[in-house]
């Protein structure tokens, strides 16, 4: 057997293409080094990219990129395109998500005394939302959650303040007032629960289907915050909002316990800073346009009344004092819960 020798040329020409090769492989490492530094912050969420609670996670992300520039890598999914709305803290149990908003129906799935937060009328506004859970109750409650479901919850947002519409105007003073009104509810039996106890017969119902139900009279009404009423064009099949103010309804920037535990208390602090900057952003503008909002469906012809609230609350809250719902929740909590001023 013959071996060949390279010629002088082709063994130079060779050599100077393998110190290319390493110098650009060279180049090439930091790059990758840096990257692979960086901690991953998946987060998914079902909001749409218009809407305040899909806005803030830019607000999150510029937020931790001026505070610590170059240490996360946060990727924004929205529309439910990474996880399906309300599997995302099995994700982050799993550790195969960092971050979302969930829904205190969501928590009290896993952490039955959080449903609490799902009734109507014990949250009064957004400033008792926050007052709540910035205090011991909350600081209780996201422990509470932390134990059983292997996520820390960092800080409340404000979703909306729920609001009953009526495909016909009718006279609402009391939930007497209510009686067989088919009130479209989502499909839990914590939200029909809460449909029966405004007086009405709690029909479950798609949110996609709303708008088609309300036009043929498949359901007679509907429950959601203002600007969601809007958003979906609920007011053209719609003829009366009645002002119940039921729920305060809020969702939770959470993170997985996986990911918060392999964080240094500095990087703690700073996502907590940045989620309290996003929660900010949200809810000042929740907050504007739901003040505003009114006006608009007003000026869209719909009837707008304000029934006896403490009438509404009473009934409801008593309905609740008296449901399997309610063994659930700690000794004591819906009295501190009443008197956080």
């Amino acid at each position: 057997m013959t071996t060949r020798i390279a010629s002088a040329p082709l063994r130079r020409a060779l050599l100077a293409a393998a110190c290319a090769g390493v110098a650009t492989a060279a180049a090439w490492l930091p790059t990758a080094v840096q990257a692979q530094t960086k901690t991953l912050l998946r987060i998914s969420t079902p909001a749409v990219p218009d809407d305040w609670h899909g806005r803030m996670w830019t607000v999150f992300k510029d937020a931790l990129d001026k505070s610590a520039p170059g240490e996360f890598d946060v990727q924004i999914n929205l529309n439910a395109t990474l996880f399906k709305q309300g599997t995302e803290p099995a994700a982050m149990a799993r550790g195969n998500l960092e971050l979302s908003s969930i829904s205190a129906f969501d928590i009290a799935k896993q952490v039955p005394e959080f449903s609490i937060f799902t009734a109507g009328y014990v949250i009064r506004d957004p400033a008792h939302q926050q007052k709540v859970f910035a205090g011991p109750i909350g600081t209780e409650m996201f422990k509470l959650a932390t134990d059983k479901m292997d996520v820390t919850l960092l800080t409340p947002i404000y979703l909306g303040t729920r609001q009953v519409n009526l495909r016909d105007v009718k006279p609402v003073k009391t939930p007497a007032d209510l009686k067989g009104v088919k009130l479209r509810m989502p499909g839990s039996k914590e939200w029909l629960f809460l449909g029966e106890a405004l007086g009405a017969t709690a029909t479950p119902l798609a949110f996609g289907e709303v708008y088609m139900g309300l036009k043929t009279g498949t359901i007679d009404g509907q429950d959601n915050p203002l600007p969601t009423v809007r958003a979906a064009k609920f007011y053209e099949v719609t003829k009366q909002l009645v002002l119940t103010n039921h729920l305060v309804d809020g969702i939770f920037i959470a993170i997985s316990d996986k990911a918060w535990k392999a964080m240094s208390p500095a990087q703690q602090q700073k996502v907590s800073a940045a989620a309290a900057a996003a929660a900010a952003f949200n809810n000042e503008n929740r907050m504007k346009e739901e003040a505003q909002i009114v006006d608009f469906f007003k000026s869209q012809g719909l009837t707008v009344t304000t029934p006896d609230v403490e009438a509404f609350r009473k009934h409801v809250q008593a309905a609740y004092a008296s449901s399997d719902i309610a063994k659930a929740w700690p000794k004591g909590l819906l009295e501190r819960i009443n008197n956080t001023r």
